[in-house]
């Protein structure tokens, strides 16, 4: 559908504000990106370190609450796309049933990592409560790393929840908006999923990462 969005300074055309719009979001997606990346090193050099103790200690994670975490959130961001195709095909009521999907998946998602969490504090695995019980430094690390990389997603899944419930209700309330606000929360959402892709095989399945 078009896009009749108010122009602001410094802009004088609604396309060169558009690109500056989608730039922004691509640069804010990269230093997202950047952050991450940094956990996923410190996994690396874990992992090279003390390889057999590494696999030893993502055992105690539940890998099919982790696999059906992933199929979900995959799901959720096959939603997200759909909603940018069908805005842009001009079927508002068809990409706001697609954004409601997807926000209901991730969180499903999110009730799902809490429950894993609960599991975990019961297992006595969380880092820094009493009562929690490792076997060896090696799988402290690993736990330690669990839940700061998977609890700063969580955080992102929530912050990506918030983008995708505005670009739903502007999509009712103001549809000039309608296609770039979609575009820009689907390409946050993906980002989540990116990185949850490289968090399973990293935290679930390091024997075969």
């Amino acid at each position: 559908m078009p896009e009749q969005r108010a122009l602001h300074e410094p802009f004088h055309h609604p396309a060169r504000q558009r690109q500056a719009d989608r730039l922004g979001m691509i640069l804010f997606l990269a230093s997202e990106a950047m952050l991450f990346g940094g956990l996923f090193a410190a996994a690396m050099a874990l992992r090279l370190l003390y390889p057999a103790d590494y696999v030893a200690a993502s055992g105690h994670l539940k890998l099919w609450l982790g696999t059906a975490n992933t199929a979900i959130l995959l799901t959720s961001s096959l939603m997200a796309a759909v909603a940018v195709e069908t805005a842009r095909g001009g079927r508002p009521r068809l990409s706001g049933y697609a954004l409601v999907a997807a926000i209901l998946l991730g969180l499903l998602f999110l009730g799902i990592k809490g429950y894993e969490y609960g599991s975990e504090y019961r297992e006595g695995l969380i880092p820094g409560l009493h009562g929690a019980h490792f076997e060896g430094r090696v799988q402290h690390l690993f736990m330690n790393f669990y839940f700061v990389s998977t609890g700063l997603h969580a955080l992102h899944v929530i912050g990506g929840i918030a983008l995708l419930t505005i670009a739903a209700f502007s999509r009712a309330a103001r549809q000039d908006r309608t296609v770039l606000l979609i575009g820009n929360a689907a390409l946050y959402w993906h980002l989540v999923d990116i990185i949850w892709v490289f968090l399973y095989p990293t935290l679930y399945l390091p024997d075969v990462s």
